[in-house]
């Protein structure tokens, strides 16, 4: 299903812009003009997200926007013709997810609209039957240590820095000059082939605890990445 907006504007012209630019994006646009229209729609069927004009006829859209969070948690966007700080920090305050001050671009709208929506959606939960994998590379930053299936490392500090980084995001891949900048004190006087002789020895080590894993993969003219198919346990 098309996912429906909300457009609460009293001007035709705004309101049928909106709806134009909003429906060729795929989304499924419904447009009421006054404040009351917009609480009664919300209530009957809540929308994915609502654009709310501040300055509608019957009432503030400040108003509706409390009324209307009383009941339901939609996602909002202020649209307003006045650009003060005030009313901005006003909208923002009330907790709106955005605020577009008139004129203003229907695809840069259209464009928040998707981004909020896309932040606000709810990730699917994990299933409570199905407990988390151990982790094969644990790093105790306060030990400065790291146990690779549960044996402990004898690293050096940048040996540590190396996998300390990988082991951050499993599967990122982190270039040698990232790597460079993060472990080494003065990457501006250290060589790309540093980085390469100390994952060397660094997988190495860890080809001693798990001599059949390949634990640091190598993508080449680009940097390194830890493996994340690694199996939980030996």
């Amino acid at each position: 299903m098309k996912p429906k907006i909300l457009i609460v504007e009293d001007e035709p012209g705004i309101a049928d812009t909106l709806q134009y630019a909003l429906r060729t994006d795929g989304f499924d646009p419904v447009w009421v003009a006054t404040g009351e229209d917009a609480v009664a729609l919300v209530r009957e069927a809540p929308p994915a997200l609502v654009i709310l004009d501040v300055g509608l006829p019957d009432t503030s859209g400040f108003e509706v926007f409390k009324r209307v969070r009383a009941f339901a948690d939609v996602p909002v966007v202020f649209l307003t013709a006045r650009s003060d700080e005030i009313d901005r920090v006003v909208g923002l305050e009330l907790g709106a997810d955005d605020y577009v001050a008139k004129p203003f671009s229907p695809r840069e709208l259209v464009a928040r609209v998707r981004s909020i929506l896309r932040r606000s959606a709810k990730p699917a939960a994990a299933p409570a039957e199905t407990p988390a994998a151990p982790l094969p590379v644990a790093v105790d930053e306060g030990r400065r240590q790291i146990r690779y299936y549960g044996r402990l490392l004898e690293l050096s500090r940048y040996e540590f820095g190396l996998l300390q980084t990988l082991a951050s995001r499993p599967g990122h891949v982190f270039t040698r000059d990232t790597l460079l900048a993060r472990v080494w004190d003065d990457a501006t006087e250290s060589l790309d082939r540093t980085v390469d002789a100390h994952v060397k020895t660094l997988r190495a080590k860890m080809k001693g605890v798990a001599p059949d894993l390949d634990p640091i993969r190598t993508h080449r003219g680009t940097g390194y990445a830890l493996a994340e198919d690694l199996p939980p346990t030996l």
